[in-house]
């Protein structure tokens, strides 16, 4: 296999992974979390392997 057939099916496959997901569950902009929380107040959520147990 070549470079270039070989970087066509990642890209190929890539783009049918992301076709699939956006069909699945269209975007909702309103419900998506905070790009950038900086000073907001808002907490993270979510898991985190390294967060110490309170």
């Amino acid at each position: 296999m070549t470079r270039r057939l070989t970087a066509a099916a990642v890209l190929a496959g890539l783009a049918i992974l992301i076709a699939a997901d956006v069909a699945a569950t269209p975007p909702n902009p309103y419900r998506a979390p905070a790009m950038l929380a900086l000073g907001s107040g808002a907490e993270a959520s979510g898991g985190f392997c390294g967060a110490l147990p309170r």
